[in-house]
């Protein structure tokens, strides 16, 4: 959860994400193939795996998937996100023998964005329920990174006989006292700011401010090696992400006006997580401003067979420290 304008954003930079926004009104869906399609990519920096598109209710999400024996890791992204994100460790878990199927929710990176989606948390495990049946995944372990982390606990505690265990890394779930969403985050997940959020991403000037402010936020303090990562490789993967067209901008704004009934939701279902007796790793990247490993602690403490990894690493742990975060990976089963 971050903001994308270039470190310092021009009225053409923020112009060109509202424009975004403003053309999903006149962007229909694609017209979709009838059952998973499977097409090799290209050479390129994410070589060593197939592009495959899995089709939900006529909408095809945009799935990576790597060589490699179960269980097979699936992989969540956040909201301003896509499976990019796990452009680093993919490839490491398939040269160690792991399958791994990373993907793009509906309205992200390279899956459909259609307009009749609620775009929600609960459409999400959907989307994830469809790539694994999809793909006739037969034991997997969700990874579900920032908002992807409650759809992978909601999918691992109602599949739990498909489920060989869970990782989760700086992400929320419920209403934990220490989960604090970034500050650009809160005010469109509030109720309270919701309209003023969307008034003030509407106004380039404001949206240009707003985003300069959380990118200065989250850059503060931060160590030399991980804010070159940050501005090299993070920045990038979300800046594409709302650069294209169409943008991913209308399902960013209507996930986070989702936010906070889904921690209320998520609240509801406390109970089943504690009667989740696989394996759960919590890779944490300790420098996180907001998703604190205070929080990891409180979200391990909901599960009977959980164990918090902190690592020296922001946000995105999965980009800042991939050898240890693969390694975490391997070792939960």
């Amino acid at each position: 959860m971050t903001s994308f304008i270039s470190p310092s954003p021009t009225r053409r930079d923020v112009l060109m994400l509202m424009g975004s926004f403003a053309a999903l009104a006149a962007t229909s869906a694609l017209a979709a193939p009838t059952d998973v399609k499977k097409t090799t990519v290209p050479k390129n920096d994410d070589s060593g795996f197939r592009a495959t598109q899995v089709v939900r209710n006529g909408h095809r999400i945009y799935v990576c998937d790597y060589p490699g024996s179960a269980p097979t890791f699936v992989m969540a992204h956040g909201f301003p996100d896509n499976c990019q994100i796990y452009k680093e460790i993919a490839p490491r878990l398939s040269a160690a023998g792991r399958r791994v199927v990373a993907f793009d929710f509906l309205g992200f990176g390279r899956s459909d964005k259609p307009t009749d989606l609620s775009y929600s948390f609960d459409e999400q495990v959907e989307e994830m329920t469809a790539v694994v049946d999809g793909l006739r995944l037969q034991a997997v372990i969700p990874v579900g990174h920032d908002a992807g982390g409650p759809a992978a606990v909601n999918y691992a505690i109602s599949n739990v006989d498909r489920v060989a265990g869970l990782a989760l890394m700086n992400c929320f779930y419920s209403n934990d006292p220490s989960r604090a969403f970034p500050d650009f985050i809160e005010l469109c997940c509030n109720p309270k700011t919701l309209k003023l959020a969307h008034a003030m991403m509407t106004d380039p000037q404001m949206a240009g401010y707003l985003f300069q402010f959380q990118q200065d936020l989250l850059m503060k303090n931060m160590p030399a090696d991980l804010r070159e990562k940050f501005l090299k490789q993070t920045r990038p993967i979300i800046a594409t992400n709302f650069e294209q067209q169409p943008s991913a901008m209308p399902a960013f704004l209507k996930m986070t006006g989702n936010a906070y009934a889904n921690l209320d939701a998520n609240d509801r279902r406390l109970p089943e997580l504690a009667k989740f007796q696989k394996p759960v790793s919590l890779i944490w990247g300790a420098w996180d401003k907001y998703l604190s490993t205070s929080l990891a602690r409180e979200i391990a403490g909901h599960f009977p067979r959980a164990q918090v990894i902190e690592l020296q690493a922001e946000h995105w742990p999965q980009l800042d420290r991939p050898e240890e975060v693969t390694e975490a990976l391997l070792a939960l089963a």
